[in-house]
């Protein structure tokens, strides 16, 4: 979906690694997905469709290095926007027993 996306967005947010010695150190990373999902939210009001992939490891690292982001920042998802193809398959949606999901003052 990426590939044959119009747009893809790339957000960055700073952070050298992501270190969760403090709970305070993961601040950058909690605030850039809120971006990310303001961002899905926004397209989807517009009529559009968004496709999502994490990069991991060297994919990380080689996107990065081709567009030049410096060194201090990291790339937490690439996100495809567009319009969704009519002819796509539209997948059955899970729908759970909210009953057995939700407990009140009790574990199980």
């Amino acid at each position: 979906m990426l590939k044959e996306a119009p747009y893809v967005v790339i957000p960055l947010f700073k952070s050298k690694e992501l270190n969760g010695e403090y709970v305070s150190k993961l601040n950058p990373f909690a605030t850039i997905w809120c971006v990310i999902e303001n961002i899905f939210l926004a397209a989807t009001a517009e009529g559009l469709s968004c496709s999502m992939r994490i990069p991991l490891n060297k994919e990380h690292d080689i996107v990065k290095e081709k567009l030049k982001v410096p060194p201090t920042y990291m790339i937490p998802v690439f996100i495809g926007i567009g319009y969704a193809n009519p002819e796509e398959k539209v997948l059955e949606q899970y729908s759970p027993d909210i009953n057995k999901q939700i407990r009140f003052g009790r574990w199980k």
